[in-house]
This record gives structure tokens, C-alpha cells and sequence, in this order.
């Protein structure tokens, strides 16, 4: 099932060195989501092709759409994909934040794409979580069309699409996450997972995020009681990390107001613990949303992550 609604196309330079390209990225913060926008437009060439509003799936009715951008080479090999999924607090957001990255994943090889997902509070947790497995399973059925190897994609977020991301990376092995539509006779697993500023506790996230009693009601159907910690217990990732768990960068600004650093420092330990493949990056007076130095950092070292564990190729600390 396929539809492109609003298709355009746009090119940037293939990508040489992760920040000597002609494009400078600009920050925004709308709802919690990061909203990159390109600073000059002078410079695109003509190898990447940008489309926007294909449908991916169709749960109760409602269209999810992505965006996608992808290297024109891609007609030519199978590259790697990288999914990439909007903050928001699960109420809102929206998939174009990261339209500009992922411009810049596919000026690095990728073939990129961005999701709608199903939002509180007309839909409760577990419907984002497999919004999010069916773009994987998507990707993988069409991998042929657009180019993709399918043996690998990456996943990314910020913020609640952080949370989702590193959901994605402990729970691959569990039925109940993986939803009942889209292509499922492919595979969701990923091959590795950025997380930027999530929560892996929401039992924690109480008396710290001044919307948490809000949100979580709305977004789980209930607030923290003793009654209902079960449930935020099973929507947090922390509790769900095995050494079956998918290798992670975990990124973090160690001034979030919303989200504490330490909540990646408890996941961080746990997947340590597991003998998984982990990397934390404090970003050392960031807040909740990067921009500047700190969303240089963040992206470069997500890119290089990609590069190690979807291409194979040897990281370099810079």
C-alpha cells in the first residue's frame, strides 16, 4: 500500500566529511520536537532526492505518512536506512522536524526517512510503538524499490521519538510490541539505535516534568499510582533490556530540565550490565532540545555511530 501525496524533490552535496558540506543546520524548538531548517539553500546540487507524504500505513483507518530522502546512487547499490522519529511528548510533534537531517543522512549514504505515528490522546500506548515497528517492516518490504539493505536499518529520535527509538532496541523480541498491521511477515528488529533526550524510567518522570501527570494520563490512560506503576513499568524501556538488546548511542544534555540526564545514565548502566554495545555522550550544559555546538555534536556523533554499525565502518573520536 503506497501513495505519495505533496512529493518534492530536493538535492544537497553528497556528504565527505560530516560537517564540510555546505549545509548549516538551524534549531528550533516547537513541542518538544528538534525542527532543523536549512540555513542556505545556495549550494544544493542535484544528488539527493527528497520526497514527502508517502503512505506507509493505515491503522483504523488513519493515513501514516513519511518522508524520505535518499542518494541518487541508491538506484545504483543497496544502502543502509535510518528511520528517524519526531519528539513531542506523544501528544504532538511532527515528522518534518527532521527533514533536514535526514537530508543530511542521505548526503552520507542513507537512505533516510521520517514518520508520522499515531498521537495521544486519541490513541494510547502501545499504538505508537507499533507505528514505529510497522515503518521498520515497511522499509524492509519495499527495500527493492528504493534501495535498501535490509539487513540494515537504524532507528533515531528525541525526546518521546527517543523514547521510542531505544523502546525499539530492547523489546524486538517481544510479541506484544509488534502490532497487529503492515507487512508482517517481515521483520521489525533494527540494527542499532540513537537515542536523544529519552526517558527510560517514566516512573521517575514525575515531579520533574511539569506535564508528566498530564501526559501520562492521557498517553498511558492512567497517572502514577501504586496501582498503575505496573503500567509505566512495562512502557519504559529500562525494564525491558536483555543482552538481546540492539547496540545504542544514548544522547543527552546534562541540564535537561524534562527529562534528567540521569535517566540515560540508568539505561546507559543497564544495557552496560547486559554486555550490550552502548555508548552514552553526556552533552555538557545542554538542556532538554540541542542546538548550536551541542546539535554539532549530537548529529556527528550520531552519524559516525550509524557509520560504524551500518556500514561497518571504524569509528573515529574526534
Amino acid at each position: 500500500m503506497e501513495s505519495v501525496a505533496g512529493s518534492s524533490f530536493f538535492s544537497v552535496p553528497m556528504c565527505t566529511d560530516l560537517f564540510r558540506s555546505n549545509i548549516l543546520l538551524r534549531v528550533a524548538i516547537v513541542s518538544g520536537a528538534i525542527v532543523f531548517a536549512l540555513s542556505d539553500r545556495s549550494h544544493l546540487a542535484a544528488e539527493i532526492e527528497f520526497k514527502s507524504g508517502i503512505e506507509y500505513a493505515r491503522p483504523d483507518g488513519q493515513s501514516l505518512k513519511l518522508n524520505m530522502a535518499r542518494p541518487e546512487a541508491a538506484d545504483l547499490e543497496r544502502l543502509p536506512a535510518v528511520v528517524c522519529i519526531h519528539g513531542g511528548g506523544f501528544v504532538g510533534g511532527d515528522r518534518s522536524s527532521w527533514d533536514s537531517f535526514v537530508r543530511k543522512l542521505a548526503s552520507c549514504g542513507y537512505i533516510a526517512v521520517t514518520i508520522d505515528y499515531r498521537l495521544a490522546p486519541k490513541y494510547q500506548w502501545p499504538a505508537q510503538i507499533h507505528d514505529c515497528n510497522a515503518a521498520v517492516r515497511w522499509l524492509r518490504a519495499h527495500a527493492d524499490r528504493y534501495g535498501i539493505d535490509a539487513s540494515q536499518i537504524g532507528v533515531m529520535g528525541n525526546s518521546a521519538g527517543g523514547h521510542l527509538a531505544q523502546f525499539m532496541g530492547v523489546t524486538s523480541d517481544v510479541p506484544e510490541f509488534r502490532g497487529t498491521h503492515t507487512h508482517l511477515d517481515y521483520p521489525h528488529r533494527v540494527q542499532c539505535v540513537a537515542a536523544w533526550s529519552q526517558a527510560s524510567d517514566f516512573t521517575r518522570e514525575y515531579g520533574i516534568w511539569d506535564r508528566a501527570g498530564e501526559v501520562f494520563e492521557i498517553f498511558l490512560g492512567k497517572s502514577l499510582t501504586t496501582d498503575t506503576r505496573r503500567l509505566h513499568v512495562r512502557a519504559s524501556p529500562l525494564f525491558w533490556v536483555t543482552p538481546n538488546a540492539t547496540p545504542s548511542i544514548i544522547l543527552h544534555g546534562t541540564r535537561d530540565p524534562e527529562v534528567l540526564f540521569a535517566q540515560s545514565v540508568w539505561i546507559y548502566d543497564r544495557l552496560v550490565s547486559a554486555e550490550v554495545d552502548v555508548k552514552l555522550v553526556p552533552l555538557e550544559g545542554a538542556g532538554h532540545s540541542f542546538s548550536g555546538k551541542y546539535l554539532e555534536k549530537a548529529s556527528a556523533s550520531t552519524i559516525r555511530f550509524f557509520d560504524a554499525h551500518l556500514k561497518k565502518v571504524k569509528a573515529i573520536d574526534r
